[in-house]
């Protein structure tokens, strides 16, 4: 019999990586990103707050 071999192979699976325990240097990373991205959304509210910063302008018509 002959198997229906064609294209590219599959990988084998990678075995899952072992968690590895956080240290001090770890924590104070994870504590700084969540600060900061905590901060960036209280500033994205806030300029949501206000209305565009573009109001008024030349409009152009499609005419010539």
């Amino acid at each position: 019999m002959s198997s229906r071999e064609g294209g590219k192979k599959k990988p084998l699976k990678a075995p899952k990586k072992e968690s590895k325990e956080m240290d001090e240097e770890d924590m104070k990373l994870k504590q700084k990103q969540k600060e900061t991205q905590k901060a960036l959304a209280e500033a994205k509210a806030k300029a949501a707050q206000k209305g565009p910063l573009v109001g008024g302008g030349i409009k152009k018509s499609g005419k010539k």
